[in-house]
């Protein structure tokens, strides 16, 4: 399970998959079910599709692949700062859910963001680039998480049940970014990134009965994490939100007799990040940062009996 964070926390998230790939001696296209949210979801379509760690090292590191759809791919990517947002707030009925508490403050106030402008082709030529006709994965449980932008509901596009959406539409649907990114309509209802309501969504494995859940959450963090100015900001308000509910989701999961490897940010990790994750000045410093602390986090949870 893959947590959102932009263009740094998706760098984060391939060297942690080198980490737990290497430690536990496990592929991770071999997991029973793949679930991916904003970027997580990025990187579970490329994953269920076949596309090995290496490849994705090779992507960020800017190294030769072999696979067509990647060799341009983070040139597509947006960049720093959203272009300029469109007329219009996003959704006020979600916004006035908030103050019913049919859903949570941070939620409701992505609802108050006005309607992204940006352009998510990079994502549409990915989905297009690794399954060609609108068809899904081949990996069959491969789930990718959006949120209704009208009722805060969470939709994992893929799974039993999931309005139907093309692989392009479920990919863009996930990381559409209240404000940066317009919504995307799927069966006359209006989807953006499930990071709005949740970082992981890891409660909706529960009910599966895994042995084992694996975790990667570059917007989360184990305990408070201190910053300044707009670090500050991005560790109170956002990280902080995404944590406390990543928390509970991984309760939920416990008590239903799942063990859980669960690796996040740590305070090296947002040291060098800081607190704008769509920074891609940064990207190769994160990554770089993320193949020292994931792999030294691994290493303590075998020592500690934490990881099988």
């Amino acid at each position: 399970m893959i947590g959102c964070g932009g263009t740094l926390g998706a760098a984060w998230t391939v060297a942690a998959l080198a980490a737990v790939r290497d430690a536990l001696d496990w592929d991770p296209r071999e997991a029973e079910v793949l679930v991916g949210t904003s970027a997580g979801a990025e990187l579970v379509t490329l994953l269920g599709s076949g596309v090995g760690v290496d490849e994705l090292l090779a992507v960020q590191l800017g190294e030769p692949v072999a696979h067509p759809a990647l060799r341009d791919h983070l040139a597509g990517a947006p960049g720093r700062f959203p272009p300029l947002p469109r007329a219009g707030l996003g959704s006020l009925r979600l916004a006035r859910a908030g103050l019913r508490q049919g859903v949570g403050p941070v939620t409701a106030l992505s609802g108050l963001l006005p309607r992204g402008g940006g352009d998510a082709g990079w994502l549409h030529r990915l989905a297009v680039g690794v399954a060609p006709g609108g068809s899904w994965v081949p990996h069959p449980a491969t789930w990718l998480v959006a949120m209704d932008y009208d009722t805060g509901e969470r939709v994992a596009f893929g799974s039993p049940g999931a309005p139907d959406a093309s692989l392009s539409q479920a990919l863009r649907a996930s990381w559409a970014i209240p404000g940066w990114f317009p919504p995307v309509p799927v069966g006359g209802r209006r989807f953006v990134d499930g990071g709005a309501a949740s970082t992981a969504s890891a409660d909706l494995v529960a009910p599966l009965g895994l042995d084992e859940l694996v975790v990667l959450a570059p917007m989360a963090s184990t305990g408070p994490m201190a910053g300044r100015g707009a670090a500050r900001l991005e560790r109170l308000v956002l990280r902080g939100w995404m944590s406390a509910g990543l928390d509970a989701e991984l309760d939920v999961v416990r008590a239903a007799g799942t063990r859980v490897v669960r690796l996040d940010a740590t305070a090296e990790d947002l040291a060098v990040m800081g607190p704008n994750f769509m920074d891609d000045r940064r990207r190769l410093a994160t990554l770089e940062s993320s193949l020292r602390t994931t792999r030294a986090a691994v290493a303590r949870r075998l020592e500690t009996g934490g990881v099988r």
